[in-house]
């Protein structure tokens, strides 16, 4: 005998429109799966301890990613990356918030930021930019003890069902081709 459906237990789907509230025109795709990182145990490094940030720049530029260095900051490929080229920009000092850089440490940040921007227009000619830092677990920061900004090139049509449906990311290039373009199109000073 085939089991039959209780019709007293069907999930009724639920048409968005019949909830209170004006439209906004978004496609909604609920990933409550994310909680698990969201609210994930990720305790936060100390200076030189475990630290990612802390430790690519003692390493030689290909092992460590490494895309430029400057005085008080570096720029480091993603080793999650949501795109090809997406880099971050780090200062040395192991702080956690934007406001802990110093002046210095502020002008150069930007300058990494904007030198990063003009690289991958030069390297991969991108039709946009995602830029941002998370700061705090609360955020979504990954490694939130150790101040990093994300600077992610956009193509129209990068994004598809695979993260959401598969969990999968389809990236063109290795981290090691995509590092070695970005350093052959870093700017110059001058």
């Amino acid at each position: 005998m085939e089991p039959t459906e209780d019709p007293a237990r069907a999930t009724a789907v639920e048409a968005a429109a019949a909830f209170a509230g004006e439209g906004d025109g978004f496609e909604r795709l609920w990933t409550p799966h994310r909680m698990v990182y969201i609210a994930g145990d990720r305790p936060d490094p100390e200076p030189g301890d475990g630290c990612p940030f802390c430790a690519a720049p003692g390493k030689d530029d290909a092992e460590g990613l490494v895309v430029h260095r400057g005085e008080h900051g570096y720029v480091v490929m993603n080793l999650y990356p949501y795109n090809p080229g997406h880099v971050l920009v780090c200062p040395y000092r192991h702080v956690s918030l934007y406001v802990e850089l110093t002046d210095e440490e502020t002008a150069e940040f930007t300058a990494l930021t904007k030198a990063a921007i003009r690289a991958l227009e030069s390297a991969s000619a991108p039709m946009g930019f995602n830029i941002g830092m998370n700061q705090g677990a609360v955020a979504g920061a990954g490694v939130a003890a150790h101040l990093h900004q994300h600077v992610v090139p956009r193509w129209g049509g990068d994004a598809n069902f695979l993260p959401i449906i598969a969990r999968t990311k389809a990236l063109p290039m290795l981290l090691e081709d995509v590092r070695a373009r970005l350093v052959e199109h870093w700017p110059t000073a001058g």
